[in-house]
Formats: C-alpha cells, sequence, structure tokens
C-alpha cells in the first residue's frame, strides 16, 4: 500500500491532473450518494454513483484542467481583478458546456437515447445554470487568487461535493416527475379498463334481465 501511495505521488506531482481526476473520482460519488441520503431513500443506488465516479474522474476532471491551464495562459496574473475577469468569463463558456455534458454524459452512462438526453437539457440547463451562476463566481475567484496552480482542480472537485449533490437531486427529481407520470398513466388505465369491464358486466346484466323477461 504504501508503495502504490508513493507511485501515486510521484505520477501526481509529474502530471497534475492526475490528482484532480482521483479527487473526482472520490467527490462526485459522494455528493450523489449525499443527495439520495437527504431525499431519504432506504436502499442507495450505487450504480448511479459509479456513473458518477467514472463521468466525475474521466471527465470532468480533464476537461476542467484544461480550462484551467487555457485560463492561467490568457490570464496569468494572480491579481484580484484578473481572477474576477476568469470567473466571470468560466461562466459564460465553460460552465455552461460542463452542464450540458452533465446531463448529455449522464444520459448516455444510463443507456437512455440521445434523444432524451438532448430533451434533458433543454429543461434542465436553464435552472442549473442560474443556481451556478450564483456559486461559482465567488469559488473560481478565491481559487485563482489563493490556490497554487497545481492544485486548482482537487480545490475545485471539494468545492463541488455540494454542487455535485444538487446536480444529482437534479436528475432525481426529473426521474421522479417520470415514475409519477409513469404511475398517474397505469392508474388512468387501470381505473379506464375496471370501467369499461363495469359497463360490460352491466350491459350483460341487462340483456340477461330483458331474455328473462
Amino acid at each position: 500500500m504504501r508503495i502504490l501511495w508513493i507511485k501515486f505521488r510521484e505520477v501526481s506531482q509529474k502530471y497534475p491532473v492526475v490528482r484532480g481526476m482521483a479527487s473526482y473520482a472520490v467527490i462526485w460519488p459522494t455528493g450523489c450518494l449525499i443527495q439520495q441520503k437527504l431525499l431519504g431513500k432506504d436502499e442507495l443506488n450505487y450504480i448511479q454513483a459509479l456513473r458518477f465516479s467514472l463521468y466525475g474522474g474521466l471527465f470532468v476532471a480533464p476537461t476542467l484542467y484544461g480550462w484551467l491551464k487555457i485560463a492561467h495562459y490568457f490570464w496569468p496574473k494572480t491579481t484580484f481583478r484578473s481572477a474576477i475577469t476568469k470567473a466571470l468569463v468560466e461562466q459564460v463558456s465553460y460552465g455552461p458546456a460542463a452542464m450540458c455534458c452533465f446531463f448529455f454524459g449522464m444520459n448516455l452512462l444510463e443507456f437512455k437515447p440521445v434523444s432524451e438526453g438532448i430533451e434533458e437539457v433543454k429543461r434542465k440547463f436553464w435552472p442549473t445554470w442560474k443556481m451556478g451562476i450564483c456559486v461559482w463566481p465567488i469559488l473560481q475567484t478565491i481559487n485563482f487568487v489563493l490556490i497554487p496552480e497545481r492544485n486548482r482542480v482537487v480545490y475545485v472537485s471539494v468545492c463541488s461535493l455540494a454542487w455535485t449533490s444538487f446536480l444529482a437531486y437534479m436528475k432525481s427529481l426529473d426521474a421522479k416527475k417520470i415514475n409519477d407520470e409513469s404511475i398517474n398513466n397505469m392508474t388512468d388505465k387501470l381505473t379506464s379498463q375496471n370501467n369499461s369491464e363495469t359497463k360490460k358486466q352491466s350491459t350483460i346484466t341487462v340483456k340477461t334481465k330483458q331474455v328473462s323477461n
């Protein structure tokens, strides 16, 4: 175990993105499980948490690392003004793209049709972005001013714990609505079927009485 830890440190020092990938692979599923607990679920969906781990570690961390490198290239200073600029630019560039990719990518991991992923992006992007723009500019300003470049992905991954729970909450709301609609549709069908059977039975009874008479 110690040898593995030493190897990991060596690799992460040489390739800083590895630390971010490891952080996201742990923190994102943790946020997913926290969201499930907050909703009072008795049985946790570990498959969904695994999807969050794969998506966070293999997609979010590398793309975020790339964005941070680009931002540092264009605005290399660590002044407050530069940090504000980078944080605001992120909210109209990387942020919206990341949100769209999340909803679409998670649908692909759930083996859902592409059309359903597109529809979910259309429904959820705007409310999610409005929430994000209230939170991330402040966190990213702190990130760009105080946090060393090599640790910025790890910092964002820690900050994203609550954010990931919110994203998981958005998905669970949609799933709940779909389940509710399915239950309502099934109830309507059963009610309609019962009414139809009742009408048939009444018709048969009337005809039987007429024949008897």
